[in-house]
C-alpha cells in the first residue's frame, strides 16, 4: 500500500474492506484467525524536535515487527485557531497547544521510520486521529472539515510505497452531543475520499438481544452507527473492546445488527482496539485491560455468533499505548 499525491485510497485498502464485511451463514467457512496486532500510539506534541524524533523512533519500531496493518496516531482534541490539545486533558488542562499542521510533520517522519526499518515488505495504513470533545466550542462540522484537510496534506507529504495515510476518529458518545459527532464525520468525508477509520466507543450503548436503541448521552444505535459506517462507504471501524468481562464487543453485536435489521447495513469492521500497553503504562484500568488478542477475539466471536452479524474477515488488531 502505498502514499500518493492523490487523496484517493489505494485499490488494496478497498480490496481488503470489501472482504472485511462479507456476511455469510453460520458454518458456511472457517471463523477468521488472529492476525497479531499493531502498535497504535498516544502523540501528545510539544511542537520541539522531540515530536519528530519520537515519532521517527516509533516507526522504525514498528517497521522492524514486520508486521502490517493499521496503526493509529492519536493526537488528541481539536481545539479553535487550529490548534491541538494532547490526549487524555480537558479544557482546563494547561498542557501546550499545538498547531494541527504540527500532526502533518509528525506523520511524515513516523512513515519515514518505517520505511527505512521495515522488515518482510511489511506495510502500515497510518491514520491521524482526533477525539470527539465538543468542550472548546469548535462547531463539528468545523472541525471535521479542518481534520479532513490535514490528513490530505499528510498523504501528500509522507510519501512512501510503505505507508498509506488515513483518518481516524475517536468517537465516544461521553464527549459530545451526536449531532457534533454526526457533523465532523460528515464534514471529514465530504473534504476528504481517504479512508477513516473509526476507532469508537459505544458509551452506554445495549448489548445483542436488546430491544433498546438507546445509548449514553442523548445517543442512540442510529448515532453510533452512523459515525463508525453509515457516513461514507470510506469510514471502518476499530472499535474499543477494552473490557475484560466482553461486554463491549456484545454491543458492537447490537450496533451491527441494529444496521442489518434497519437497512443502513452491517457495522464494516476493519478489527479492534485495545489499551493493554497503555494500562500497563499509567495503571487505573480495572476491568479494561483486554489484550490485543483478547479484544479481536471477544469482537469475532460476539459477531459470529449472529447470522445478519458474522463476517469472514477481521484484519487488524491494534494495541495502544504512550509513546
Amino acid at each position: 500500500m502505498s502514499v500518493i499525491p492523490s487523496t484517493r485510497p489505494s485499490l488494496a485498502w478497498l480490496a481488503a474492506a470489501t472482504a472485511t464485511v462479507a456476511l455469510l451463514s453460520l458454518g458456511t467457512t472457517a471463523a477468521p484467525a488472529y492476525p497479531g496486532h499493531t502498535v497504535s500510539r498516544y502523540m501528545p506534541l510539544s511542537g520541539t524536535a522531540s515530536d519528530i524524533s519520537t515519532a521517527r523512533s516509533a516507526g522504525c519500531d514498528a517497521g522492524r515487527t514486520g508486521r502490517s496493518g493499521v496503526r493509529i496516531l492519536f493526537f488528541g482534541t481539536q481545539e479553535r485557531g487550529g490548534r491541538l490539545r494532547p490526549p487524555g486533558t480537558t479544557r482546563d488542562s494547561t498542557a501546550p497547544r499545538v498547531a494541527a499542521t504540527r500532526a502533518i510533520r509528525v506523520t511524515a517522519a513516523w512513515a519515514r521510520g518505517f520505511s527505512s526499518c521495515r522488515t518482510r515488505g511489511a506495510t502500515a495504513d497510518v491514520a491521524l486521529g482526533v477525539n470527539n470533545k465538543d468542550d472548546t466550542g469548535l462547531g463539528g462540522g468545523t472541525a471535521g472539515t479542518a481534520w479532513a484537510r490535514i490528513v490530505n496534506e499528510a498523504a501528500s507529504s509522507a510519501s512512501t510505497p510503505a505507508v498509506t495515510i488515513a483518518g481516524a476518529v475517536d468517537a465516544e458518545p461521553s464527549w459530545s452531543s451526536p449531532a457534533w459527532a454526526r457533523g465532523w464525520a460528515r464534514a471529514f468525508t465530504t473534504t476528504s475520499t481517504r479512508p477513516l477509520y473509526a476507532a469508537s466507543s459505544a458509551d452506554g450503548c445495549p448489548t445483542y438481544g436488546s430491544a433498546s436503541v438507546a445509548c449514553g448521552n442523548g445517543w442512540t444505535l442510529a448515532d453510533v452507527h452512523y459515525v463508525a459506517t453509515g457516513a461514507s462507504a470510506q469510514i471502518r471501524a476499530i472499535p474499543q473492546i477494552y473490557r475484560t468481562d466482553g461486554i463491549q464487543a456484545r454491543q458492537w453485536a447490537r450496533i451491527s445488527s441494529w444496521g442489518a435489521r434497519q437497512g443502513p447495513g452491517t457495522v464494516r469492521f476493519a478489527g479492534s482496539l485495545s489499551q493493554h500497553v497503555a494500562c500497563r503504562q499509567r495503571g487505573g484500568c480495572a476491568r479494561t485491560n483486554n489484550t490485543a488478542k483478547a479484544a479481536w477475539t471477544q469482537l469475532r466471536d460476539a459477531l459470529n455468533a449472529h447470522p445478519e452479524t458474522r463476517v469472514s474477515a477481521l484484519p487488524n488488531a491494534t494495541d495502544v499505548r504512550w509513546p
